[in-house]
């Protein structure tokens, strides 16, 4: 009877570690085995190019997975151990042979570097054996453990070279169900998920459904990477298809970049632009990030640190043999090799989006449609720190109609015109009927329409383009008055500075101003703020959750100087200055409409328009 022996004390604290706490997903187990396998099969291969008396045929190399009483296999035909190497390389936790080949074959693409992968199957196993023959050698041997109680190693029966795992899966307890690794369609999709892209058949076995008893054989994997195949290998209906089985979208992606980087660290990336908006884009559902493989091995499905946040809408996967992977494999260690990673596939977007916007204007302001609000974002967000580099990729709505960059509304601008304008509204039709913006069109200027909440924000951080600062024609002073027009305005200012002041304290309580308008040519009044907080920023700000303490944007009621209204409300006043109070607090509603702001007494405002109506029918 072989006498077991016991893992040394601290190999010993690590299994109890392994088992229960360096994994965070059990189902991790079988990427590590198979992987384990994998550099089995590549010790036996570089082996026998080194050596070069070795007969072998690399395509007859494989694993082998099926389920059978309870009981997982992984089998391969690599290099397999002697007595000598499962004492040394599964009974000392940690040390890892894979290592040590991996310093003499700096080529090869070794997966395993820690020595602990093994030890992931005692999380779904009771016991665990190993029987192995190693290449060249007559006699196999096992290794068994059930863990933390130690192991034996006796002699054992197998026909050929290579290693063969056998998984003795856990009883079902309420909180996790073991038997789940027995299953087919469990195997299949752990297989498909994390070791599609291992590069030697992964043949799953199984009895026939249709069959009973019949043992039917499945080749799982892919086996080469999408990514990592010659451009003659490739078409764009591969890239295609591989993006809407992988990301799961029906229609074909957008755009599709890819990026090979050799040097320090060198990756693979295969990138996707979406067509339109996830469903749960702007949800916090939505998860954001790249899959990150490393040497074609899954490694996590999200990764935030590769993207960007105002390039959060790319979807596709990283490749790098250079991270520094932690002890589990399942998470990066403080790795600078994923900021450089990241700063590369940042410059790449932001080129192809350029070049996009210059040669497919078409398919940009499609992209723009759906994920314009985010580059948008990107703008506004961290305090402007992207705005130099994302200020060029940015449409805004013109009101000569269409979509324009801000290079050409600058190339566009009138001579003599010094600010880039812009108006904002709930849309585009609104804004185009505004008072204020027949004015600026009669002078012959373009203005940006800013109808999407994110607009205003990004604005303010731009704050100017090419030295031309950006002026919304709702707020102070537009100076785009001639001397003589300026003189009129003056005069009648002083003509009506009587009404203006009763105008103005019989609203003391709802604008900080009223005065004659500089802007306004055939309407009869506007609601308009000085310069700093505008009326719709306060808006957007008195919606969010925590609202009590919003800043009030400066209210200015301007009355158009050659309307006729002008000359009604002196009369009216002339007459009867109580009267006046009412008149202005119904100007003030009625701008506060075409504002789209909220009145703050409906009551009133309808009662004050049903008197003024009887009144003039008595007239």
């Amino acid at each position: 009877m072989a006498r077991k022996k016991q893992f040394k004390a601290e190999s010993k604290r690590l299994l109890d570690l392994m088992i229960n706490s360096i994994y965070t997903n059990k189902e991790i187990f079988l990427r590590e085995l198979i992987s384990n396998a994998s550099d089995a099969l590549d010790k036996l291969y570089f082996k026998s190019l080194k050596e070069g008396d070795i007969e072998l045929n690399r395509d007859d190399l494989k694993i082998e997975v099926w389920a059978q009483d309870g009981k997982l296999y992984i089998s391969d035909n690599g290099i397999g151990m002697d007595e000598k190497e499962l004492g040394e390389y599964l009974g000392t936790i940690a040390k890892s042979d894979s290592f040590n080949f991996k310093q003499d074959m700096d080529e090869s693409e070794i997966i395993g570097q820690f020595g602990v992968g093994f030890y992931s199957a005692f999380m779904v196993s009771d016991n665990v054996q190993v029987v192995s023959k190693k290449y060249g050698a007559d006699q196999a041997f096992v290794f068994e453990s059930s863990g933390l109680d130690g192991y034996t190693i006796t002699e054992a029966e197998r026909e050929d070279h290579g290693s063969t795992i056998i998984c003795s899966i856990k009883e079902n307890t309420e909180d996790v169900d073991y038997a789940q690794y027995l299953e087919t369609h469990t195997l299949r999709h752990l297989i498909k998920t994390y070791s599609d892209y291992i590069q030697y058949p992964i043949v799953l076995k199984y009895e026939s459904y249709e069959d009973k008893g019949e043992i039917e054989s499945e080749t799982i994997n892919t086996m080469i990477p999408l990514w990592k195949r010659s451009k003659a290998d490739l078409n764009e209906g591969d890239l295609e298809n591989f993006y809407k089985e992988k990301f799961i979208d029906m229609e074909d992606p957008l755009k599709t970049i890819q990026l090979k980087v050799e040097g320090v660290p060198s990756f693979d990336a295969l990138l996707y632009i979406p067509k339109r908006i996830p469903m749960n884009f702007y949800s916090s559902q939505y998860e954001t990030g790249l899959q990150l493989y490393s040497r074609s091995v899954f490694i996590m499905e999200h990764n935030k640190d590769l993207l960007p946040e105002h390039f959060r809408f790319v979807r596709g996967l990283v490749d790098s043999p250079d991270l520094s992977l932690n002890i589990s494999r399942e998470i990066l260690q403080n790795d600078p090799q994923i900021k450089v990673i990241s700063k590369r596939i940042e410059r790449k977007i932001q080129s192809e989006l350029e070049l996009m916007l210059k040669n497919d204007r078409e398919g940009y302001e499609l992209f723009w449609e759906s994920f314009g609000n985010t580059l948008k974002y990107g703008v506004y967000n961290q305090f402007g720190m992207h705005k130099e580099k994302l200020q060029g990729l940015l449409l805004f709505n013109s009101s000569k109609g269409g979509l324009v960059t801000l290079s050409e509304y600058v190339e566009n601008m009138e001579e003599d015109q010094a600010q880039i304008y812009y108006v904002v509204a709930d849309s585009i039709e609104k804004a185009q009927h505004l008072p204020i913006t027949e004015f600026v069109l009669s002078k012959g200027y373009e203005i940006l329409y800013l109808v999407d909440e994110i607009d205003e924000f990004a604005i303010s951080i731009l704050h100017e383009y090419e030295g031309k600062h950006f002026k919304s024609i709702t707020q102070g002073d537009l100076d785009l008055m001639d001397e003589e027009e300026k003189d009129t305005l003056e005069s009648k200012k002083e003509d009506h500075k009587d009404l203006l002041a009763a105008l103005e304290k019989a609203l003391k309580d709802k604008v900080d101003k009223v005065q004659l308008s500089s802007r306004l040519v055939n309407h009869p009044v506007s609601l308009v703020s000085d310069e700093g907080m505008s009326l719709e920023m306060e808006k957007i700000l008195s919606q969010m959750p925590d609202a009590n303490n919003v800043p009030k944007a400066t209210r200015i009621l301007e009355i158009n100087p050659n309307h006729e209204l002008l000359d009604a409300l002196k009369k009216v006043y002339s007459k009867d200055e109580v009267k006046i109070a009412e008149f202005a607090s119904l100007l003030y509603d009625q701008a506060c409409l075409i504002e789209g702001l909220k009145l703050e007494d409906p009551v009133a405002f309808s009662q004050n328009m049903a008197r003024l109506m009887v009144e003039a029918s008595k007239v």
